[in-house]
């Protein structure tokens, strides 16, 4: 199996894609990575589309894309140039289509490019299952291509670019009674289009491989370049983003989850967050996200690769198969450790920073649905009993100090662990990087049932290099559970949050993980309540990745979209809501839809469904199944409750205890 998507799995260097002009502002080959959004007030709000776009180029955009559902909006999209135009703004456009090829033949002699999605340009989507025959498929094939056909004259025609873009949740019946809901699929969705351009000499093509879950992101986009390459087709360029990520924090991970993954692997060449908030909201973040790589290749510390050869499947998720040690490794969920060993004097209130909760009130503990597993105090062990349920880790030479005390758990340096001396019975923790996994310290830890690995790395390219340590393991079929351990120095919190999200979650989709360690450093002289707010959002972080990922959920997935020309209600104004009430039903996952173009098929694996469809009117999904059509909005929010407690997946919320 042909297992290669990028340039170098150990060096960092950028997919070279066609150029595609874009109103002057060119995309790929070895221009800037560029920041996108989309507007999302009404289209025939001229005004308020002009002054929106306003708005988001300053924050950064370099293409601003507005949707035209209908021939009315496409033919307005001329005004609103006009206006911008006369104002000194120069922006590319795009206009965003869905299901209506007279709007896209319209907009493509206006704007600088248009955007077309192949589950439902012409094609059917009615979530039927539809058995096809291979005549009865070709023939549907041909019909969809001539429909098409115009489109790719029209852009040839007035040198408009187009992007491809396929979206997981709206495959069409067609694609999906071939290849299933799956990132093959979405793929070939976009190939069977872009063939038709090729055969019409037409190249000014963009493609993107858009998702929800950040695992069918990521498969999907690599496979698309190893078929493209596969196949001989050009190297397109790449748009990456993560569709419906949601917003704040979570939307934040879980976009750079999925676009820093394929970052990290030199794939993209335009980026948009998807974040359920105002468009110049979301440029600062893509921004963030693609600076991170403009020096990558001279900061990088070359990777030492004894094998290139890739020994996972790129384009499926496979758990990296580890024995199990204590509650790492096997079946169990990836853990947490919450890293409190630059904390003096460790008092009971300080463990509120790894997600449990002490009253001294009722004088007891409370775990939140984000307590960490392990706690590390280093050299100073925590002068207390700790909770049931959570354990502590502590430095080798204070386990030895401290009587080598069976609660708790060692952690040893690579010196440490090659010399022979004193070790925990069960549970042994021990320190490596790419550099010291030498053929002696692989053998010691395969014949080792009590070691847990924890890998870490200073390189700037840190995912790959970890990625590789991973591969050496593999190589060596050294099958201990590993914890991939990032520090943070003089980083902001919003950096830490999208450089944290990229290198840990980029590992966790690959299936290479079993416990996560986040570290940061402030001064010395910080006062304690700076260290205890750092270090509980770190704890979080750790826990919003692993969601991200897909790998441990441990509290509500909003899966809600970033609003749009076409949305009938106030978006954010309506997810806070629901969060507000919803959000400590752990693991549930909700879908927050503007439209019906971004329903029950974008939500993909939602639990939930809550679509606008009219003004001021909801329709309330289980799973793709709509289950109340025409709910007034103002009873909405207390419908979806019911139908959850009639699921028996509703339960009351908690007072937390106070801390004291």
């Amino acid at each position: 199996m042909n297992k290669t998507y990028c340039p170098s799995l150990t060096e960092y260097k950028r997919r070279v894609a066609r150029v595609v002009n874009i109103g002057g502002v060119p995309l790929g080959g070895d221009f800037p990575i560029r920041v996108q959004s989309m507007t999302t007030v009404d289209t025939m709000d001229t005004l308020g589309s002009v002054e929106q776009t306003l708005r988001m180029v300053e924050a950064g955009c370099e293409y601003v894309r507005i949707t035209a559902p209908s021939v009315k909006e496409a033919q307005n999209l001329l005004e609103i140039k006009k206006q911008l135009r006369a104002r000194g703004c120069n922006v590319p456009l795009i206009a965003d289509i869905h299901f209506t090829p007279n709007a896209a033949e319209l907009a493509a002699r206006i704007v600088e490019k248009v955007r077309v999605n192949p589950g439902n340009y012409a094609d059917k989507k009615k979530f039927e299952e539809i058995e096809y025959t291979d005549a009865s498929y070709a023939a549907e094939v041909e019909r969809i291509r001539e429909r098409f056909r115009p489109l790719v004259k029209i852009c040839k025609e007035y040198g408009t670019a187009m992007r491809i873009g396929t979206n997981h949740g709206s495959l069409s019946d067609r694609i999906l009674s071939r290849y299933g809901d799956t990132p093959l699929g979405m793929v070939e969705s976009a190939l069977e289009f872009l063939r038709l351009c090729e055969e019409e000499n037409y190249y000014d093509v963009v493609l993107s491989m858009k998702a929800s879950n950040t695992q069918v992101m990521v498969q999907a986009y690599r496979l698309l370049v190893q078929k493209l390459d596969e196949e001989g087709l050009q190297p397109y360029p790449l748009h990456l983003g993560v569709t419906e990520a949601g917003e704040a924090e979570d939307g934040r991970i879980k976009s750079a989850v999925g676009i820093g993954t394929l970052l990290e692997d030199g794939l993209g060449d335009t980026v948009r967050v998807s974040l359920t908030e105002a468009p110049e909201a979301e440029a600062p973040v893509a921004k963030a996200l693609i600076y991170r790589y403009t020096n990558r290749a001279e900061e990088a510390r070359p990777i030492l690769a004894s094998n290139s050869e890739n020994p996972i499947n790129p384009f499926q998720y496979h758990r990296r198969a580890a024995r199990e040690v204590a509650n790492f490794g096997g079946l169990n969920v990836p853990r947490v450790i919450t890293d409190l060993s630059r904390v003096a004097a460790l008092e009971y209130a300080d463990l509120r920073a790894a997600g449990h909760l002490y009253s001294s009130f009722l004088d007891k503990f409370q775990m939140s649905d984000l307590g960490a597993d392990y706690i590390y105090t280093g050299q100073t062990p925590a002068p207390f009993m700790l909770p049931n349920g959570l354990k502590e880790m502590v430095d080798y030479s204070a386990w030895l100090d401290g009587g080598q005390r069976a609660e708790h758990f060692p952690v040893l340096t690579p010196a440490e662990y090659a010399a022979a001396g004193p070790r925990h019975p069960a549970l042994n923790f021990v320190f490596q990087e790419l550099a010291t996994l030498t053929p002696a310290a692989l053998a010691q830890l395969r014949d080792d049932a009590t070691a847990v690995i924890i890998l870490h790395t200073s390189n700037a390219h840190a995912m790959p290099e970890i990625r590789r340590a991973f591969f050496e393991l593999l190589g060596a079929e050294v099958n201990n559970p590993v914890i991939i351990n990032r520090q943070y120095p003089a980083l902001t919190p919003e950096e830490t949050q999208l450089y944290a999200a990229t290198d840990v979650g980029g590992l966790l989709l690959d299936g290479l993980g079993d416990g996560v360690v986040l570290s940061t450093e402030l001064l010395p002289e910080r006062p304690k309540a700076d260290w205890l707010t750092t270090i509980d959002g770190l704890n979080q972080l750790s826990f919003g990745i692993l969601q991200a990922a897909r790998t441990r959920m441990s509290k509500t997935e909003y899966i809600s979209c970033p609003s749009c020309g076409r949305t009938l209600f106030d978006l954010q104004e309506t997810t806070a809501m629901i969060r507000k009430r919803t959000d400590h039903l752990k693991g549930v996952k909700i879908g927050i839809m503007g439209c019906i173009v971004n329903g029950p098929g974008e939500m993909a694996d939602a639990d939930y469904g809550y679509v606008g469809v009219g003004k001021g009117k909801i329709a309330l999904y289980r799973g793709q199944e709509v289950i109340k059509k025409s709910v007034p909005e103002e009873r909405a929010v207390d419908d979806l409750i019911e139908l959850m407690r009639e699921d028996g997946k509703w339960v009351e919320k908690e007072v937390e205890p106070v801390a004291g």
